[in-house]
This record gives C-alpha cells, sequence and structure tokens, in this order.
C-alpha cells in the first residue's frame, strides 16, 4: 500500500491542518448556526457590481486580461493600488506586490526568510491558518504575552534579545481571534525595536476598515524609517475573499524576494480579479460599500455583545471597536473543545480557543463570528451555548 512506501517532507511532521476547516467538515448542515468561520456576510458582497465590472473589463480589454500576466500585477490596478495602499497605511510604498489573497503575503515571506529553525515572534493567541503557515516553513515559534491591549513592549524587547527573531507576525486591528486592537502608542516602539534589534515585522491588516466604533490608528508600517515593516493588505473582507486578492507592500528588496518567490506559487495573481479591484478603486466604490457594511456589523456585534451579558458569572469577553470576531474567556476546568461536539448536536458551531495559541492550552477559550449571522441567529445560537456551558459549569 502506498501508505506503507510513501515519505513526506519533513516540514508536515505535527500538521495536523486547519481547525477551522475541519469544523467545517462537521458542521456543512442546511441549518447549522455558525459562529466558527471569518467569512463577510452573504449581505456585504457586491455581486451586481462586481458582475457588471467583470463584463466591462471583460469587453474593453479581455484578450490582456486573458492572457498570462506579470508576477508584478496588472498595469491599472498597480496604479490604482498604490494610491489606496499609501492613503490607507499613511506612508510613502516603495515596493507594492498584488498577491492571492494576504495568506499568501504570509507564505511568501516565510519563504523569502525563514529558515528551518528561525524564530518568529507571535501575539498569544494569533491567527491560526498564518500559525500553520510557519510551521511548514519548519519556524521555532515563541510566543509573546499581551495584555487587554495586545502586546506587552518590554515582553516583546526581552523575547528580540532572548530568541534573536528572523521574524515578527501582528495583526494590529481587530486581531484575529481576539478582536483586540494595539494602542497607538505602541506601534510606534514595536518599528523602533523592529530596527534596533534587525526583526522583519509583518503587519497583517485585513480588518482595518472594519472600524464601527473609535478612530483609526497610524499603521505600524507609518513609522517604519529602515523598511523593518512589511505591509499585509486585503480585499477579502471589503469585496470578496473568493476573488483571492491581496497585496504586501514594503522595502524593495523584501519584495523582490517575494515576487521571485511568487513566480513558482501561481506565477500572477489572476488577471481578471485584479481588473475587477481596479474598477472599485477607480469608481470609489468602497467610499459607500464600506459604510454600509460596517452599520449593519456594528448591529451584529451589538447583539453577540448582549447576548453574552447574559452568560453565567465568570464568563469573560473581548468587545472590540470593530472586526469580526469575539474572544470569551470561560472559568478554568471548562474544556470547550470537549463541548464543540454538544454544541453541534444542537446546531451551533464556534472554533474552541487552544488552536489558537502557538504552544496549546487555554482549553477554556473560544472564539465567535457575528458577521455571517442574522441578528435572530445570534440571538438563538447564543441562547444554545449559553445553555452547553452552563451546564458544564
Amino acid at each position: 500500500m502506498l501508505t506503507d512506501q510513501i515519505s513526506f517532507a519533513d516540514r508536515f511532521d505535527g500538521i495536523t491542518g486547519s481547525a477551522i476547516r475541519e469544523i467545517f467538515k462537521m458542521i456543512a448542515k442546511p441549518d447549522m448556526i455558525s459562529f466558527a468561520g471569518g467569512n463577510p456576510s452573504p449581505s456585504a458582497l457586491p455581486d451586481l457590481a462586481a458582475s457588471r465590472i467583470a463584463q466591462e473589463v471583460l469587453q474593453e480589454n479581455g484578450k490582456q486580461i486573458l492572457q498570462y500576466g506579470a508576477t508584478e500585477g496588472y498595469p491599472p490596478f498597480l496604479q490604482s493600488l498604490k494610491t489606496y495602499a499609501e492613503d490607507k497605511v499613511g506612508c510613502p510604498l516603495p515596493a507594492i506586490l498584488p498577491v492571492t489573497g494576504s495568506t499568501q503575503a504570509m507564505d511568501l515571506l516565510c519563504k523569502a526568510l525563514i529558515n528551518p529553525g528561525d524564530v518568529i515572534l507571535v501575539e498569544d493567541p494569533s491567527f491560526l491558518g498564518n500559525l500553520q503557515c510557519m510551521r511548514l516553513y519548519q519556524a521555532k515559534l515563541v510566543p509573546v504575552p499581551s495584555d487587554e491591549n495586545g502586546l506587552l513592549l518590554d515582553a516583546l524587547e526581552d523575547a528580540m534579545k532572548q530568541y534573536h527573531p528572523k521574524m515578527l507576525y501582528v495583526i494590529p486591528n481587530f486581531q484575529n481571534p481576539t478582536g483586540k486592537t494595539l494602542p497607538a502608542d505602541r506601534r510606534g516602539p514595536i518599528a523602533k525595536l523592529a530596527a534596533q534589534y534587525g526583526v522583519v515585522v509583518a503587519e497583517d491588516d485585513p480588518y482595518r476598515d472594519l472600524r464601527y466604533t473609535g478612530r483609526h490608528l497610524p499603521s505600524i508600517k507609518s513609522f517604519d524609517t529602515e523598511g523593518w515593516v512589511v505591509y499585509l493588505g486585503s480585499f477579502s473582507k471589503v469585496i470578496s475573499p473568493g476573488m483571492r486578492v491581496g497585496y504586501m507592500a514594503g522595502d524593495p528588496l523584501i519584495i523582490r524576494k517575494c515576487t521571485l518567490g511568487k513566480q513558482s506559487s501561481d506565477l500572477h495573481t489572476a488577471n481578471l480579479t485584479q481588473a475587477i479591484v481596479d474598477r472599485f478603486l477607480r469608481e470609489k466604490l468602497l467610499d459607500t460599500h464600506i459604510p454600509a457594511i460596517c452599520a449593519d456589523y456594528a448591529r451584529q456585534l451589538q447583539a453577540m455583545l448582549d447576548e453574552l451579558s447574559l452568560f453565567p458569572e465568570g464568563t469573560k469577553y473581548t468587545r472590540p471597536e470593530g472586526g469580526l470576531f469575539i474572544w470569551v474567556e470561560l472559568p478554568e476546568g471548562i474544556d470547550t473543545k470537549d463541548l464543540l461536539p454538544k454544541a453541534v448536536e444542537r446546531h451551533v458551531a464556534y472554533v474552541p480557543g487552544t488552536h489558537f495559541y502557538a504552544m496549546g492550552g487555554h482549553e477554556n477559550t473560544l472564539r465567535l463570528n457575528f458577521s455571517n449571522s442574522s441578528l435572530e441567529q445570534i440571538h438563538v445560537g447564543m441562547e444554545v451555548l449559553r445553555d452547553v456551558f452552563r451546564n458544564a459549569w
């Protein structure tokens, strides 16, 4: 048998796949209320506008769009993207590369920078998809302690001194999975520490525009004077995750290495989806689209927070100002992984928090997504979870 003879690469040792993807297999039922994924609401997906634009760009420039393209990006999109990204990031961007979703940006950074055994500092907890990416490149993951607002600067500097990391991975706005936002007065110091200790910072920022209260904060990249910060952006949460269009921006030397790495990954991001996003930017459709979806998400967030306020005493949870996630901590001794099948039996799903920790543990935590459920589903689903967890108290 094949299983008795084939030898897989060492990089797959200990890689079990995305916990969220495995949960999706478990919950593939039409009446399931899923708080497990990070999907935008179906009502937030601009299908009619995308259909119109796709037809227009193919009629206007279909021969070029349907041909192979440059790895560096579809030329009209590069122009509109540079203007858009510099306005978002708040500083000039000397080099920018369209990628197939910002998850590819992280893959390319690891491909360009990471040798087996190199240290990457990560938030604790952090986005499990990119934790898996780092593990596939055989990095050593070192979690950095946080408080209620995010990374602790003293702990970060201590880790840089002790471990001599190659990279720091951080999600500054409405972090996945916790929903926390890194305070403005910690962002500049992170850029300074990166330059001082020679650490590349991967600033992953897909949720920035999904702010419902408060004000936008300056990016870490805007404080970067020596090129150590690479900004990762995405259109998945504000236009469409299915188009798989994102970008990375930073020092030309780093972006060039990532461009070379991309050539052997997918040659180039699809011209058609780049052209569609380009037209979204040129027509300024996001100026009205983002406020509209934020208004709906704000109501869904508040509905879930209202339900959490009714959970048994001892429940702790974040109160994000935006993004797609709420982080919940139950009393010690409750294992949310063990309780998940009981919730699924009652047609409600979530992601156990242990999967987001580089070193595991924290079995009493979970991540909840509110963006892909109606207000009624949030009410019904949270009532089920309240009952499931209450019985475990």
